[in-house]
């Protein structure tokens, strides 16, 4: 995971909990076989497609504190 993500990251969801959840769900998600939202390279690892989702606005926190994808 790289750290310049997650400070990105930071500034579109401040609580690091609420960061932190979103991401082990997407990362859960994209493991079990759903398809990434965004452009993807061999780098790339879950928690760094799901910090980018987050990041370029394709998951979002909704009230009840569900997470959602346009």
């Amino acid at each position: 995971m790289k750290s310049d993500l997650v400070e990105k990251a930071s500034e579109i969801v401040s609580d690091p909990l609420v960061l932190i959840n979103m991401v082990s769900k997407r990362v859960r998600q994209l493991n079990s076989g759903r398809s990434p939202l965004i452009p993807t390279r061999p780098s790339m690892g879950a928690a760094d497609i799901a910090l980018t989702e987050i990041i370029e606005g394709k998951i979002r926190l909704v009230p009840g504190g569900a997470t959602e994808s346009p």
